[in-house]
């Protein structure tokens, strides 16, 4: 281990969204920053997502005006900072005999829901209407249509690091936190960490901002906080392709089952379903879909599409992430549990949990405000977090280069953009590269293993890896991808 420990205001631990937007905001600010990962960036729920950018309006049912407000704020904002990462996505609601909500509640709320946003979404199509732009969709009674948003939200997350960095912070992923030193107060002064092939690292620090999301808990013998007690609900999602269900737009509506709202979308051309809402004890554990969900969502497309009669066998992949949520204790259902951020601070310690995708900005903003005491006297923020740019995916200054020149066999990834992500992003496994860095293992059939004897010679000239590495690679990746994103058929 280093023996002179370089010195940094605040050390984040936890690269994903929450964590990358601290960083960001810290170092815009001027302060010194270092931000490490156990993992890959965004590997674990900021990747696996439902990828909306969304107000929330189920939330108008549980009284939640304050979060869904600033939901819908954050939502505008980027839309204006990232139209080419975060896109409008048209909604439709159908009403049907005897479910819930009916059209006049959904009028009442979707007027809400604009006033809030501050512009008008709202409107309401006929069952014939509906017939006309949206076959097969059961829709006896009309459907309500707003607007809500969809991204990429491991690229979310890569753009605010991509941005953190230029403003002076260090981004280390694969970078576990060993320990943390304090002074005889117990005020933390200096953090352990282990990288890359064994290397220890000892960094002098004033603060402690941790964003683990539902690992959170894991870090509690160590951050040495009187934690809240986390509940890690596992949303789980399906895969199919879009030709099977060729949706123009989003469509969203209450499972038969349970009453819990549910949806369907097209998403990098595909048809993302989504979610459920069950209880995961071991947080430490890798989320994956179980067979009851995947039959949950299925007869939620099938109740939705009563032709369509989608089965597992015309599934594509899956993902399931851990949501960060405080237990109220109370015993309430999963999707009763608030979706509120919570923010402790001790000793130099900042905790940061809950939250949601949508909120990132306000939740960093939270946290710095807790670690103040800590930190030197920062400035505040001029402007949004998120720099505006006209393409929010990679940026305007590399946007033009990476569309340059041929693209993958059967895909829109050209080869600067991959060559790009292998030589910038810091890649070090393969699923780094096809699950975040691009989404090819989740679009390409198969999880793209007939891309794999294409990568091999880009992997060999910017990373190093030689034939029996790329290999071993290759077969981590589809085990990975077969334990982790498979479906039951």
């Amino acid at each position: 281990m280093n023996g002179t420990a370089e010195r940094f205001d605040l050390l984040v631990v936890g690269g994903g969204i929450s964590g990358a937007a601290v960083a960001l905001a810290a170092a815009r600010r001027g302060a010194k920053v270092l931000l490490v990962e156990r993992q890959d960036f965004a590997a674990g729920s900021s990747s696996n997502s439902s990828k909306l950018v969304h107000g929330g309006l189920r939330y108008l049912k549980q009284g939640a005006w304050g979060l869904m407000r600033e939901s819908l704020q954050a939502r505008e904002q980027l839309l204006r900072d990232a139209p080419g990462l975060v896109r409008p996505m048209p909604f439709l609601m159908p009403h049907r005999p005897g479910q819930s909500p009916g059209r006049l509640a959904m009028r009442a709320g979707l007027f809400a829901y604009d006033q809030l946003a501050g512009r008008r979404t709202r409107r309401f199509l006929s069952a014939a209407q509906v017939a006309a732009e949206l076959p097969g969709l059961a829709a006896e009674q009309g459907a309500s249509g707003y607007e809500d948003a969809t991204t990429d939200d491991a690229r979310l997350t890569l753009r605010l690091l991509q941005e953190a960095r230029a403003a002076g912070a260090e981004l280390c992923n694969h970078t576990a936190l060993l320990g943390l030193e304090r002074d005889e107060a117990g005020r933390v002064r200096a953090a352990r960490l282990r990288g890359l092939e064994g290397f220890e690292r000892r960094v002098a620090l004033g603060c402690v901002i941790a964003s683990a999301g539902a690992q959170l808990g894991l870090l509690a013998p160590t951050l040495k906080l009187a934690l809240p007690s986390l509940r890690p609900l596992r949303g789980s999602h399906v895969l199919l392709p879009l030709a099977r269900l060729p949706l123009p737009c989003a469509v969203a509506w209450t499972h038969a089952q349970d009453g819990r709202p549910v949806f369907a979308y097209p998403w990098l051309g595909a048809l993302l379903v989504g979610t459920t809402d069950v209880d995961q004890p071991d947080a430490a554990a890798r989320p994956r879909i179980s067979r009851d969900e995947q039959d949950y969502l299925l007869a939620a497309l099938n109740q939705a599409f009563p032709q369509a009669g989608v089965q597992a066998s015309d599934l594509q992949c899956s993902w399931s992430g851990l949501r960060p949520v405080i237990a109220s204790g109370d015993g309430r259902a999963p999707s009763q549990e608030s979706r509120e951020h919570l923010v402790q601070a001790a000793d130099g310690v900042v905790a940061l949990s809950g939250g949601k995708l949508t909120t990132f900005a306000a939740m960093a903003e939270a946290a710095l405000q807790a670690a103040a005491p800590w930190l030197p006297p920062l400035p505040s923020m001029q402007g949004p977090l998120l720099p505006p740019a006209r393409d929010g995916v990679w940026g305007d200054a590399l946007a033009p280069s990476l569309r340059a020149g041929p693209c993958l066999p059967g895909t829109d990834l050209t080869l600067a953009a991959l060559r790009h992500s292998l030589q910038h992003e810091q890649v070090r496994h393969l699923d780094d590269l096809l699950l975040r860095r691009t989404r090819l293992g989740l679009l390409r059939p198969g999880f793209a293993a007939d891309l794999l004897p294409l990568l091999e010679a880009p992997c060999q000239a910017l990373l190093g890896w030689d034939t029996a590495r790329f290999a071993r690679e290759a077969e981590r990746y589809l085990a990975l991808m077969n334990e982790e994103h498979g479906v039951h058929r």
